[in-house]
């Protein structure tokens, strides 16, 4: 499949991110990707579930949360990257540009978040309820989200490895307070990062499922919007 990709700079919350684009012709939708705790839009794993999600005709968006200057002070305090707050505000103003912008002329965007991102990702689709159609979560801190869970309205799909024993206790808790259609899926003899051989494409496969029956392909005409 011809996919498209291209390096823009989105403006959200009053700081500019810079994200990879990949566009396949006539995407299904565009799943936006938040990152973990000291990562980054150059995630290997992120970037894996991306192509396999382009090959099954979705677009996706893989965006740095934190500013240059930001890493540098959160690479010492570790602080910025477990502010949920912070992060989930700049996915919803990331959301509000796809939002305008249409790139591949879809209005039909998911979000995929990856521990702490996940929780940015819970809480920005409270925040945009009618934008958001979907949401995945791979090894997520759900419960760092908050009350912001009973406000979602998005079908989500809670995704953890068999052997993160501990996120699975949280992510039980998490599945108690969403009151939309919800999973939690089991990956038998996966870890917190899912480095276990074929553990990774499960979560691909299981993601891409989740949104082809979660993202209708709403499309535009490329002529809608101008620079």
């Amino acid at each position: 499949m011809d996919v498209r990709a291209s390096t823009v700079t989105i403006p959200a919350a009053e700081v500019d991110l810079p994200a990879d684009l990949l566009m396949p012709p006539e995407p299904t939708g565009v799943v936006l990707f938040a990152h973990g705790s000291g990562s980054s839009r150059h995630s290997p794993r992120n970037v894996a579930v991306a192509q396999a999600l382009n090959a099954g005709g979705f677009g996706t968006v893989l965006v740095d949360l934190l500013t240059p200057a930001e890493d540098e002070v959160d690479a010492v305090t570790a602080e910025l990257r477990f502010d949920i707050g912070l992060l989930a505000d700049r996915l919803a103003g990331i959301v509000d540009w796809l939002d305008t912008e249409r790139p591949g002329g879809t209005d039909s965007i998911g979000l995929f978040g990856a521990s702490t991102g996940a929780a940015a990702a819970l809480v920005a689709a409270a925040q945009r309820p009618n934008l958001i159609r979907a949401v995945v979560s791979r090894g997520g801190r759900p419960d760092l989200a908050g009350a912001a869970l009973g406000q979602v309205r998005a079908p989500t799909l809670l995704l953890v490895g068999g052997l993160d024993e501990q996120v699975i206790t949280l992510n039980q808790e998490a599945l108690r307070q969403l009151t939309v259609p919800a999973e939690l899926q089991v990956i038998p003899g996966a870890t917190h990062l899912f480095e276990e051989p074929g553990t990774l494409e499960q979560v691909a496969e299981k993601a891409s499922s989740w949104f082809r029956a979660n993202l209708p392909a709403v499309t535009h005409p490329a002529t809608t919007h101008h620079p």
